[in-house]
């Protein structure tokens, strides 16, 4: 049998009670908590447990929990015919009316659970009394179990919540009663007896007169003793009733599959009312759209108010429904499993019942859910004695009981007994025959030859137990969309699911807001003067597959956004919006959730806005569980700066490359091909990975977007013309920004190779040639720069990505192949030891040269606030190629949250408060102090509101790096912004620079650019200037830490000589 989940939610209720009501619930729940506490431990040895109840509901209670590996004997009290002495299942005549006596049998038997079936036990506080005795108990508490114990609690309760139930008045006088039956303004025909009545304590009168005399019957003539001294007169609802079952730890609920049960005594629901004479689960007339309805506005709003008024609800929660044409609507709750729909639940229950005892009462529901089997029915058919519901002959012998069972059926006992060694009756409802069949028709047929089989002399039993739903599955109704496989339900839930992360995206020109027939994109308002569209569209290829086939969806989406970026870049454009198309055959709205959400995450780190999509559903394409996906990108660049600059290009310049992150998304066909070679499945230890890491997580890395990294590079005018290595790999890719007169010479052992593809190479056996045409072999881009720009161009590249001088361009010599790759077989084969050194210096000498580890040079963050830079700076400092080491953050203000920060980090903190010193000289001193404490090298200022003495400066001359919100030496000092928005300055950014005696004035180190917009406020410019803030101060942190820039002795930058690669 294939199984199902169904679906969970984990809400989080309650206001707290006050004064001694919760102080009394706080204990009860300690109580409850030490219990369920010494319960887990015990689960690891074999457990005992004692089922309460007599009938045919806990007989199936202990069949099932007998199954269970972790179950060594099920002990029921008192029983039945069918629980005495059957396999691991025996009776116990302990006493269950005493709790006292009840909870010390526990102790002296081991009974490590107590499982309560019927409600009057649960009325009567058992589960309170256990539990404050130390032994575990499932089920609600009594203050609980009101929900069903007292009809009047629980309509006051729904109508309190908001809980859709009949029209209602609750009674203690007869005439009132009867006053309101006759003058409401609905049919009040429904007289309920308040307290528990066995299941019959419910009558449906006709008219008004009937209804009156039921109120006499129950109140006056006692018919249900003392539960009916308070009557319920209930409106009288149309539809049909189905009981909706759910197993709730008190804040969660995880529902069963609806059932039906048949209360009427003959078929035709003919007859009196009975405890109920049979049921059948699941029900047809209960879709999954309307079973979560009845979830989210009966069953989970249950739970949260029981849990608001101080009573969780722990156990199994039964909602009696009517479906109305209005809805469904609360008729009763029952605070157990329903009898006989506990019959047909059972043996649809995939899951151990015990583990879901045991997550129920320890809060775990929403986490492990338990499974269903799927694509079968039950029914169960009660074959009651001669008589029932009145009265009835006891002692009827009971025979062919061993040949039901030889049929593939059970047998449920009720009211039976043991004399003589056979079976006899002892109740009104006897036995239940329950069958699973795949259909509801079948089940029904092999239940009815069950009953057949059984020897039990004037038996009455129904034979049309599901006959609704039969009727309702037979009826041709209309098709619907949904029929047809396509479920528009399920793509407007992902639609409002996604729309938040799609806002997230917004950027200057577009509100990325979900919903009309297209997206819109204001070029003016983004910046551009004289812009040249650019688009691009691609996949992720089989990649796809391996991320189905380990259930991670979320890496696929920054493979996507990553692919049609990256080839945008490569006229030198910004990406300004992306769209996505995903299609399935069945969708599955957390897994394209996940998709998506990855999707608008990465198209934040690229910078662009997800401004639309298309979600698919197209069944009979797709098999279970695949999808497809495409995406499609557009940016735009001024004319003046598209790429490639082919007039520019020449022989001598030289190449750059930019690391990958493994295999991006391209090859995946051979990678998969070359694990089935190795008898690798994407669950085995990845041999190329990190400690840990499993082939599927190597594989599944994502694509890095090169973006932010690369656009201010491109706009700088230096790079001539800029690859993105795709499919095709190193050999195609490159010649297509080149003049054809050009060829590509590249030398592998330049840069490091990741050792997926040394074993990529070496478990194929792939060719040089093969590994360089289909994968990017560790490169993920390429530039073209002159050679007096390429040590810039590499210094810019490497404060926050690794790159390296990778090669040169030469002309092409007639026949000559357009891209030459030297050294990779060698280099693949060595592996990733015999990889370059990382860092600034590696390509300034030969590609042989051993490289020694680099010392880091120590810095000091100050601060005064948040620190958001200080955050960028050590997001840097983590870097394995990075040339810097964080070893303190000092603040001049107590608490603040850049401190917090650096805690996080693993960072030492110190405050010098400038309020406790008499002057800057003696506090500048104290900060002196705590440098020279911590061997500190360097030091960043990051938003450190204070003013240094001249001495301070003077001393760490060349050493003190800034940050300054504008490009310097326009707009020195505060409000840096309102001074650009007053001035009408079209460009902005922000600059680090050495600091000086004179404020704002040191040499500067890096600076970013930042287009004013039109519209912009001090508080949007602001906002886009700290963005660009994030990537300059790490960017000026290497350049200075590495010892690639420093102050000269004029006070102008030096730059550090390398010898050109």
């Amino acid at each position: 049998m294939q199984e199902i989940q169904l679906q969970q939610t984990d809400r989080q209720a309650g206001r707290q009670q006050a004064g001694g009501e919760e102080e009394t619930h706080l204990t009860a729940q300690l109580n409850r908590a030490s219990a369920v506490s010494s319960f887990t431990h015990r689960v690891a040895m074999a457990e005992r447990v004692l089922v309460i109840g007599s009938g045919g509901r806990e007989h199936a209670l202990a069949w099932k929990l007998a199954q269970s590996p972790q179950i060594q004997q099920v002990l029921v009290a008192p029983g039945n015919a069918g629980t005495a002495n059957c396999g691991k299942i025996s009776n116990s005549e302990v006493s269950v009316s005493n709790h006292t006596i009840l909870a010390q049998f526990c102790k002296d038997h081991n009974v490590g659970l107590v499982v309560v079936g019927p409600e009057v036990p649960l009325a009567a506080g058992i589960v309170d009394d256990l539990t404050a005795a130390g032994v575990p108990c499932f089920g609600p508490s009594a203050k609980a179990a009101q929900l069903e114990a007292s009809k009047s609690f629980s309509k006051a309760f729904m109508e309190r919540h908001g809980i859709p139930t009949a029209r209602w008045g609750s009674f203690t006088e007869p005439q009132e009663a009867c006053s309101y039956i006759r003058t409401a303004d609905f049919p009040a025909l429904v007289v309920k007896a308040s307290g528990l009545a066995a299941g019959k304590g419910v009558i449906v009168a006709r008219d008004q007169e009937e209804a009156c005399q039921a109120v006499m019957d129950i109140m006056k003539d006692k018919a249900f003793g003392s539960a009916g001294e308070t009557v319920v007169v209930e409106e009288l609802l149309e539809g049909e009733e189905v009981s909706c079952l759910c197993f709730s730890d008190g804040s969660s609920v995880s529902p069963m599959p609806p059932a039906q049960d048949h209360k009427r005594l003959q078929d035709g629901d003919m007859g009196p009312n009975t405890g109920g004479m049979g049921a059948y689960c699941p029900t047809p007339q209960v879709s999954q759209e309307l079973l979560q309805q009845i979830r989210e506005t009966v069953l989970q709003k249950t739970v949260d108010g029981m849990k608001e008024e101080g009573a969780p609800y722990m156990g199994v929660l039964y909602a009696g429904l009517m479906l109305t044409k209005q809805g469904p609507k609360v008729l009763e709750f029952n605070c157990r499993f329903g009898d006989p729909e506990c019959q047909v639940l059972m043996p649809l229950l995939k899951s151990d019942l015990y583990e879901v005892l045991l997550d129920t009462l320890n809060g775990r529901l929403a986490s492990n859910p338990p499974l269903w089997h799927k694509d079968s029915s039950a029914v169960t058919v009660v074959m009651a004695s001669a008589g029932y519901p009145g009265s009835y002959q006891k002692g009827v012998e009971i025979t062919g009981l061993s040949q039901v069972q030889e049929m593939g059926l059970q047998v449920f006992h009720a009211g039976t007994a043991l004399k003589e060694g056979g079976v006899v009756s002892s109740g009104g409802r006897v036995l239940t025959v329950t069958a699973v069949r795949s259909s509801l028709e079948t089940a029904l047929q092999s239940a009815n030859q069950g009953v057949a089989a059984v020897g039990f002399p004037g038996a009455a039993y129904r034979r049309d137990i599901g006959h609704r739903a039969i009727a309702h599955l037979s009826q041709r109704s209309g098709l619907t969309y949904k029929d047809s496989g396509v479920d528009i339900a399920a793509g407007n839930k992902l639609v409002d699911m996604i729309k938040p992360l799609a806002k997230a995206t917004s950027r200057a020109g577009c509100n990325a807001d979900l919903g009309g027939f297209a997206g819109l994109f204001d070029l003016k308002a983004a910046g551009f003067i004289d812009p040249i569209l650019v688009s691009g569209t691609d996949g992720v290829g089989t990649k796809l597959k391996i991320a189905q086939a380990c259930g991670q969806h979320g890496g696929l989406g920054q493979d996507l956004v990553a692919m049609c970026v990256n080839d945008v870049l490569a006229q030198g454009a910004e990406p300004l919006f992306f769209l996505d198309y995903f299609s399935c055959g069945s969708l599955d709205v957390d897994v394209a959730a996940a998709v998506v959400g990855g999707i608008a995450k990465a198209c934040q780190t690229a910078g662009c806005a997800l401004l639309g999509g298309e979600t698919a559903e197209m069944p009979g394409v797709y098999g279970q569980g695949e999808y497809d996906l495409a995406g499609f990108c557009v940016g735009a660049v001024e004319r003046g700066a598209l790429l490639p600059r082919l007039g520019d290009i020449a022989e001598g310049d030289l190449l750059i490359g930019v690391a990958s992150s493994g295999v991006h998304s391209n090859g995946f066909s051979l990678v998969r091909k070359v694990l089935e070679r190795a008898d690798l499945g994407y669950s085995s230890p990845a041999a190329f990975g990190k400690s840990g890491q499993t082939v599927g997580e190597v594989l599944l890395t994502p694509t890095k977007i090169y973006s932010r990294l690369l656009l201010p590079i491109l706009r700088s005018g230096a790079v001539k013309a800029y690859a993105h290595i795709t499919g095709g790999g190193l050999l195609e890719n490159i010649p297509r920004v080149l003049p054809q007169e050009l060829a590509v010479d590249l030398d592998a052992s330049r840069w490091s190779i990741p050792p997926v593809f040394s074993w990529l190479q070496k478990e194929g056996g792939l060719s040089e040639e093969e590994m360089a045409r289909t994968f990017n072999c560790g490169l993920g881009a390429v530039l073209v720069v002159a050679p007096p720009d390429a040590q810039r161009v590499l210094r810019q590249l490497q404060a926050q990505e690794e790159a390296w001088i990778v090669g040169s361009l030469a002309h092409k010599q007639p026949g000559a192949e357009p891209v030459v790759v030297r050294n990779l077989k060698h280099s693949l084969c060595a592996g990733p030891a015999h990889s370059v050194e990382l860092g600034v210096q590696q390509n300034g000498g030969c590609h042989g040269d051993k490289a020694t580890p680099r010392k880091r040079t120590r810095v000091a963050v100050l601060i005064s606030g948040t620190g958001t830079n200080l955050q960028a700076l050590i997001e840097q400092a983590k870097r394995p190629s990075s040339s810097a080491e964080i070893v303190v953050v000092i603040s001049n203000r107590p608490g603040v949250q850049g401190l917090k920060r650096a805690s996080l980090a693993g960072i030492q903190t110190r405050v010098v408060d400038h309020k406790l010193y008499g002057s800057r000289a003696e506090f500048d001193g104290t900060i002196d102090r705590v440098l020279e404490e911590f061997g500190v090298e360097m030091v960043c200022l990051a938003g450190f509101m204070r003013i240094l003495t001249g001495t301070f400066v003077k001393k760490w001359n060349g050493k003190l790096l800034n940050i300054h919100p504008s490009l310097l030496p326009s707009f020195k000092g505060v409000n840096a912004q309102k001074q650009a928005l007053q001035a009408g300055a079209r460009v902005s950014g922000c600059t680090v620079h050495f600091v000086a005696e004179e404020v704002d004035a040191g040499a500067i180190i890096v600076q970013e650019a930042v287009p004013v917009l039109v519209n912009d406020t001090e508080e949007s410019l602001c906002d886009r200037i700290r963005e660009a803030e994030h990537r300059a101060f790490p960017a000026a942190l290497e350049l200075v830490a590495s010892g690639t820039v420093r102050l000269g002795v004029d006070g102008r930058i030096a730059w550090k000589s390398n010898a050109q690669s």
